[in-house]
């Protein structure tokens, strides 16, 4: 993220011009990451956001509301205490470090004027909120450093506060382009290593800042003509950065990857950077959220995907063994034949015709320590054995088939979510039939859990996917418990329900009133739900269609699973 000196110093200004002399009437810590100060100024209610997470940190006002925990953390407390009733005196922000220091005033509990310092250091991983005294003596900061923690400051309470020390040259101190371009020229610079070499060189100034000037100017190589272009581009942003001639732009790098950067672009409102600031964090976190939260979904899926996979593995091996069994049993009834042949002395195999196979001779071992009826008695078993064992192979195969596609289509509609209470709605459901097959619950405690979940399903209100065909009304499940409802709650016994065949997929309902419906609606529902399954890249899907009282569900079946009659099936072109 582009979050450098050059955004800081344009928040930094546009703070100054609305919440200096605002009394601070509130402090909530909404995670261990971020602070958010309730102000007052000039009539106006603001909330200031202070970020330190390492991909996300910043300062800016917000209109996002975060959550208040109920217990507020120690360092929140702290902040209450010694900033609550106090006034901003000052915003300052040293040449363009990513360092803030507010300066706040007002009185003690002995009613004497007292002044304390909050220092927000923005430095990704290393980034911190610190709050000091008058005397810049730490009071207590939300994250503690000393040398235990490889930090060559210490960051403690009762410690003195020391500036983040740097060794990069202030673009403000560069007088000509002449030094600009001595500071930087070396002979492996390019077109690829500019943004980092001006970077690395300059407090403040990200590669991504660079990347953007480069990308805006058009540059395809570096010259020293380029690169005057890119000090002067550059010097004019600075110079600007105090006035309404700038404002904070979108731009893809790095394969369409989104960024943002300072632009020369005159300010929509007095507020514009800090408010594009708070969307632009916004979206990355809710996106942030919904990635991770799924990927959690994913890898408890996964683990029991690959259990049931280990499992199939198992019992097909099982089934192969169990195919020797009728071999056993011919073994057991050509000994039982010919026992009357067989002597009773000590044999390793014997000989005997097949009556099965023209009379061929087969070769039979023997147990030499067994009487010949023993050794018809073992294969007998064997052949019993492994009949039964069959029998539940086959039958465990079966269900562990079953099992695997339900876990395949959890996986589907993993992939295709696209919100946070979807996610929440298949985490519901694989609570109900998955999770809780895996943990280590008593009948008691998972009873109470079936309890609790149907009582949230009834409370749920599941909004389908709706489109209007040429003025009929078609609905589509997102997920399991989605398709359950709408094919066996929502639709009436005279609409038109919707699969692929074999597929993965969303069911889809046609509501016909009761009436005939044209072949062409037809082939539009059944696009429609070819793509909302997983063939929506394919084509010619097979989709499978009928009436919805001949769609049933199975006792006990898991979620979304149905069996159906009287189908008839389309193939289609999947369309949205």
């Amino acid at each position: 993220m582009a979050f450098d000196g050059l955004i800081t110093k344009s928040i930094i200004t546009e703070l100054r011009n609305s919440i200096v002399n605002g009394k601070i009437n509130k402090v909530f810590e909404p995670n261990n990451n971020e602070i958010i100060l309730g102000i007052y100024s000039s009539g106006k209610n603001y909330a200031l956001d202070i970020c330190i997470a390492s991909g996300n940190y910043r300062i800016n006002l917000t209109t996002h509301s975060k959550p208040n925990p109920l217990n507020a953390p120690n360092f929140c407390m702290l902040l209450r205490k010694y900033l609550i009733g106090m006034k901003i005196k000052e915003i300052e922000n040293p040449d363009l470090e990513r360092l803030v220091i507010i300066t706040f005033e007002g009185y003690n509990e002995l009613n004497d004027l007292t002044t304390r310092k909050l220092i927000i250091e923005l430095m990704g991983k290393h980034s911190n909120i610190i709050l000091v005294n008058e005397n810049n003596v730490i009071i207590d900061s939300l994250r503690h450093l000393d040398s235990s923690s490889n930090s060559i400051r210490t960051i403690l309470p009762a410690h003195p506060y020391i500036l983040p020390s740097s060794n990069k040259i202030s673009f403000t101190d560069v007088s000509s382009f002449d030094e600009f371009y001595n500071s930087i020229n070396n002979e492996n610079i390019s077109i690829n290593n500019i943004s980092k070499i001006i970077s690395d060189t300059y407090t403040g100034i990200s590669k991504n800042s660079i990347e953007f000037i480069i990308n805006k100017l058009n540059l395809d190589v570096i010259s020293k003509e380029s690169l005057k272009e890119i000090y002067n581009y550059l010097k004019k942003i600075i110079n600007n950065i105090n006035s309404d001639n700038v404002s904070a732009v979108l731009f893809n790098y790095e394969s369409s990857k989104k960024d943002y950067s300072i632009d020369l672009i005159n300010k929509e409102n007095s507020l514009s950077i800090n408010f594009f600031i708070d969307d632009f964090y916004y979206i990355k976190e809710e996106e942030d959220t919904l990635i991770n939260y799924k990927n959690t979904l994913l890898r408890l899926i996964l683990n029991n995907l690959n259990k049931y996979k280990k499992k199939l593995v198992q019992i097909n091996e099982k089934i192969i063994e169990c195919k020797n069994m009728d071999k056993y049993k011919l073994y057991g009834e050509l000994i039982t034949a010919n026992l009357y042949k067989i002597p009773n002395s000590n044999l390793e195999f014997i000989e005997l015709e097949n009556y099965y196979d023209n009379n061929n001779l087969i070769k039979i071992p023997l147990d030499k320590s067994k009487t010949p009826h023993v050794n018809a008695s073992i294969y007998f078993k064997k052949y019993n054995k492994l009949k039964n064992a069959l029998e539940f192979a086959t039958e465990q195969k079966k269900l562990t088939l079953l099992e695997l596609n339900y876990i395949e289509s959890i996986i589907y509609e993993l992939e295709n979510s696209k919100k946070i209470e979807e996610l929440d709605e298949i985490y519901q459901e694989i609570s109900e039939t998955i999770l809780v097959k895996d943990r280590s619950y008593n009948a008691k405690k998972v009873n109470i859990k079936k309890k609790q979940n149907k009582k949230k399903i009834k409370d749920t209100t599941w909004v389908p996917i709706e489109y209007s065909i040429d003025g009929y009304q078609v609905l589509i499940g997102k997920n399991n418990k989605q398709n359950d409802y709408l094919t066996t709650k929502l639709a009436k016994s005279y609409d038109i329900w919707f699969h692929t065949q074999d597929i993965h997929g969303s069911h889809v309902i046609l509501r016909t009133n009761n009436e005939s419906i044209p072949i062409e609606i037809i082939e539009k529902c059944a696009s429609l739900a070819a793509y909302y399954s997983k063939a929506k890249s394919s084509s010619n899907v097979p989709v499978d269609y009928t009436f919805v009282k001949n769609v049933k569900k199975p006792n006990n079946s898991k979620p979304g699973m149905v069996i159906y009659t009287g189908q008839k099936t389309l193939y289609v072109n999947p369309h949205k």
